[in-house]
C-alpha cells in the first residue's frame, strides 16, 4: 500500500511529538549483512573533503552485483547538487527514501538526473545520506542535525517507509543532544544558511525548539547575555550597590587558580544572524527579562555587527561592499526596535555613538529619532562629548549636527515633569558647554547659534543661575566670527541677559571691545548697580553691628535693673517680716503693763489707799527740797 505525502507528514508530527528511545539517540546503527552484501561493501569507494565543489565523487563503481529481494533497478542514477555529481545505486536509495522509490518506480529506464536537480540541501549533507543508504554511522552534530532532518522529511526517510530510518534517528539526536544545551541551540541555527532549509526547519519546528531552549536558558541565567553596562553617573550615587559589592564573597589567589572560567566556555547570543537574533530577543522582551541586560547585548550586537572600522571611509563602504552596508542598515533599525525606553539602561554615550552609526547608514527616520528621543530622556546625564554628533552628508554646513541637538533638547523639555529643578539646571549648564565648543566652528550659523542659547536660558527661569556661561559663548562666537556686522552682533547679543551677569563678568564685558556699544552701555549700568549694591551693603553692615551692640547693652542694663529691683524687693519683704514680728512683740509687752497695773490699783482701792472719788494715792509724797543756789 502506497503512502500518500499527507500520511507522511502526520508521522513526521508523530515522530517530533513523541520522544525517542534514548538507545536510538547514543547508539549507532550497525549495518546489517543480510541486507548489504559484502560485495557491496568492497565497491563503496568515498573520498571525504570539506570541498563541496568537487568534480566527481563516486560511491558505487559496480552495481550489477547487487541483488535486491524487494528493489531491484538495474541503472545507477546521478545526481548533481550544486554542480558536484553523486553516482549512487538506486535499489539503496529507494530502501531509504519513499520518494525516489515512488519517482524510481514511474521512471525505471529513464534518466532522472534532470529530476534530481532541485535538491534543497549542500554536498556535505547530501553526502551524509548518502552514506547512510550505503550502511555508514552518520555523526551528527549540532551543526548538521537540522539540515539532515529536513533532507530526510523532502525525500521521505521516516519509520513508515524504512524502520530505524534516518528522520527519526536526527530528531532523536536533535531532542536529546542538541536543545539542552546553550551551545548547541546557538550552533545549530548559526549553521542555517539556506533559505530553503530554514523554511523546511520552520515547517518542521526545528527553528523555534531552538528558541525557546535558548530563551529559557537566558531567563535562568541572565548573565548569558553578559553583564550589564554600568553608567557612571547613576553608579556613582548609587552607594548601596557599592557596599554590598565590597561584601560580595571573593575567592583568594589559590582559589582563583581552580576555578574556571565559564564565561569563554559559551557562546554569545550576538553571533547569530539577525532574523534569529531579533526574534529571540523579542521572546525575551515577552518573557519580562530584565532591560539592562537585554540592552547590553544589543549593545555588543551592534560593535559586532554595526559599529564600521574607524579606518574604513563611507565612499569604500559604499562602492565596495554595499550588501554589508545594507545589513548594518537593517541591524541597526532592529536594535533601535528591541531597545528599551528605560531611563539609564545604556549610557548617553553608546546611544549617541548608535544615532551616529544610524545616521551614517542612512537608517529610517523612525530609527534615528528613537535614538534622540532616549538620549533626550536622560540628558541631565550627558557630558559635552556627547553632544558632539559630527555632521554627515556631502554638503556639510557645520561641524557638528546642531539640529540634531536641538531635536534632543525638545525631547528633554517635552518629557520633563518638574519633579526636580537640579534637572533643568544640569541641562541648561550642558547647553551653555556645547555652545561654548560649537562656536569655534566657523561655519556655525547664526540662527542655529541663537535659537540653541535661546534655549538654554529658557532652561534657566526661575532659577539662580548667571549668564555667564551664554556670554562666555557668545565672547567665543564673535572672537572667531569677527567679520559680523554691528546689526548682528547686537542680534547674537539679544540673548544675553545682562541682568543677570556677575560682577566678575561685567567686569570682562566692559572692557570687551567685541561686544556692540549698546551692550556694553548695559554692561556697565549693571555693573554700576552690582557696585551700588556692593556698597550698600558694606555700608550697612557696621550699622546693623552696632544697632545690634546698643540693644544688647540696653537689654542688659534693663537685666541688671530687673535684679536690682528684685532685690530690693525682697530685701524690703524680709523687713516686713521683721517688723511685723516687733509690732507682735510689743503689743504683747504693753497688754501684759497694763494688766498688771490694774491689778494693783484694785488691790490698793480694797485697803483704802485710794477712794473712789477723789482717787488720791495713800503714799505720802515727798516734798522736793529747793536747791539753793549759793550767790
Amino acid at each position: 500500500m502506497k503512502s500518500s505525502p499527507l500520511d507522511e507528514l502526520e508521522q513526521i508530527e508523530r515522530l517530533w511529538s513523541r520522544k525517542p528511545a534514548a538507545a536510538i539517540c547514543h547508539r549507532a546503527w550497525p549495518p546489517s549483512r543480510n541486507r548489504v552484501p559484502p560485495c557491496y561493501l568492497q565497491s563503496v569507494s568515498v573520498r571525504r573533503s570539506h570541498d563541496p565543489f568537487l568534480t566527481n565523487r563516486t560511491l558505487c563503481e559496480s552495481t550489477n552485483k547487487v541483488k535486491m529481494s524487494r528493489y531491484s533497478f538495474s541503472k545507477d542514477v546521478q545526481v548533481r547538487v550544486w554542480g558536484t555529481p553523486f553516482n549512487l545505486n538506486r535499489d539503496l536509495l529507494a530502501a531509504r527514501s519513499s520518494k525516489l522509490c515512488k519517482l524510481f518506480k514511474e521512471n525505471p529506464d529513464e534518466d532522472l538526473s534532470h529530476l534530481l536537480s532541485d535538491i534543497p540541501t549542500s554536498p556535505q549533507i547530501f553526502e551524509i545520506m548518502a552514506r547512510f543508504c550505503y550502511g555508514f554511522h552518520v555523526n551528527f552534530t549540532p551543526e548538521n542535525v537540522i539540515p539532515i532532518s529536513c533532507l530526510a522529511c523532502y525525500l521521505g526517510m521516516t519509520e513508515t517507509h524504512s524502520p530505524r530510518n534516518l528522520l527519526n534517528q536526527a530528531l532523536s539526536f536533535f531532542e536529546h543532544e542538541t536543545i539542552i544545551g546553550w551551545n548547541e541551540s546557538l550552533r545549530s541555527l548559526k549553521a542555517i544558511e539556506n533559505p530553503t532549509i530554514l523554511q523546511q526547519a520552520v515547517q518542521l519546528g526545528l527553528i523555534d525548539a531552538c528558541m525557546d531552549s535558548i530563551i529559557s536558558k537566558a531567563l535562568d541565567n541572565p548573565l548569558l547575555l553578559g553583564e550589564p553596562i554600568k553608567n557612571p553617573v547613576l553608579d556613582d550615587d548609587n552607594e548601596f550597590e557599592q557596599e554590598f559589592s565590597e561584601n560580595v564573597y571573593k575567592p583568594n589567589a589559590k582559589r582563583q587558580l581552580f576555578v574556571l572560567d565559564w564565561k569563554s566556555e559559551d557562546l554569545s547570543l550576538t553571533t547569530l544572524h539577525l532574523q534569529f537574533y531579533e526574534s529571540i530577543i523579542r521572546g525575551m522582551i515577552q518573557c519580562k527579562m530584565g532591560s539592562n541586560y537585554i540592552a547590553s547585548n544589543l549593545y555588543e550586537y551592534a560593535k559586532r555587527w554595526v559599529f564600521l572600522d574607524p579606518k574604513e571611509t563611507d565612499e569604500e563602504t559604499s562602492s565596495s561592499d554595499g550588501d554589508s552596508s545594507n545589513s548594518r542598515r537593517l541591524a541597526i533599525e532592529a536594535i533601535e526596535r528591541l531597545l528599551p525606553h528605560d531611563r539609564g539602561v545604556l549610557p548617553c554615550a553608546l546611544l549617541s555613538e548608535m544615532l551616529q552609526y544610524a545616521t551614517v547608514l542612512e537608517a529610517n527616520f523612525s530609527c534615528r529619532e528613537g535614538f534622540e528621543v532616549r538620549i533626550g530622556r536622560q540628558l541631565d546625564l550627558a557630558t559635552v562629548n556627547d553632544l558632539l554628533i559630527p555632521s554627515q552628508g556631502y554638503s556639510k554646513e557645520e561641524k557638528y549636527d546642531t539640529e540634531c541637538v536641538r531635536r534632543i533638547l525638545k525631547h528633554f523639555y517635552h518629557n520633563f515633569t518638574g519633579k526636580d529643578q537640579s534637572g533643568l539646571d544640569l541641562v541648561a549648564e550642558l547647553v551653555e558647554d556645547f555652545l561654548g565648543e560649537v562656536a569655534n566652528d566657523i561655519d556655525l550659523k547664526k540662527d542655529s547659534f541663537i535659537s540653541l542659547a535661546e534655549m538654554s536660558t529658557a532652561a534657566s527661569e526661575g532659577t539662580q543661575r548667571t549668564s555667564d556661561g551664554i556670554y562666555r559663548a557668545i565672547d567665543i562666537y564673535l572672537n572667531k566670527h569677527k567679520y559680523l556686522t554691528e546689526s548682528e552682533r547686537e542680534e547674537i547679543c539679544g540673548v544675553l541677559k545682562c541682568n543677570k551677569m556677575s560682577a566678575e563678568a561685567c567686569e570682562h564685558a566692559a572692557q570687551n571691545e567685541r561686544l556692540p556699544v549698546r551692550v556694553a552701555v548695559q554692561v556697565l549700568f549693571v555693573g554700576q548697580l552690582h557696585l551700588r549694591e556692593t556698597i550698600t551693603k558694606e555700608v550697612a553692615v557696621p550699622e546693623d553691628r552696632s544697632k545690634t551692640t546698643e540693644d544688647e547693652e540696653e537689654e542688659e542694663e534693663e537685666m541688671g535693673e530687673l535684679e536690682k529691683m528684685s532685690s530690693k524687693v525682697s530685701e524690703l519683704e524680709k523687713e516686713c517680716v521683721v517688723m511685723r514680728k516687733e509690732i507682735q512683740r510689743g503689743y504683747l509687752t504693753k497688754t501684759m503693763e497694763k494688766d498688771k497695773t490694774n491689778v494693783w490699783r484694785e488691790m490698793k482701792r480694797k485697803l483704802g489707799c485710794i477712794s473712789r472719788l477723789n482717787n488720791s494715792n495713800c503714799h505720802v509724797k515727798k516734798k522736793k527740797k529747793k536747791k539753793v543756789h549759793p550767790r
